[in-house]
């Protein structure tokens, strides 16, 4: 029974005080269990695309509760992630 859940959690940007999104994936091999294989897949301001990777004092990040994410049979895991580095790694081209 093996899952994958998403984490997102926010906090403001150092550059603009905007809103700043990060996500990690984690897998659970059963209801009980730790999260294993957790992997990060980025952080980024929504308003300037500044890339910060965590919350700097006195801020603190608000986080979200962690959901399932199942990703479907034709699409693998690694290929989710590697599309939304993409996402991002555009995002600062702009």
């Amino acid at each position: 029974m093996r899952k994958q859940y998403l984490h997102l959690s926010t906090y403001h940007c150092d550059a603009c005080d905007g809103p700043v999104v990060a996500g990690s994936l984690a897998v659970r091999e059963n209801e009980i269990s730790k999260e294993t294989d957790i992997r990060e897949v980025g952080a980024i301001c929504l308003s300037c695309g500044h890339r910060q990777s965590s919350a700097t004092a006195p801020a603190r990040a608000r986080h979200l509760l962690p959901m399932e994410w199942a990703p479907t049979d034709t699409i693998k895991a690694s290929h989710l992630t590697a599309a939304f580095v993409e996402a991002l790694n555009r995002a600062d081209l702009h």
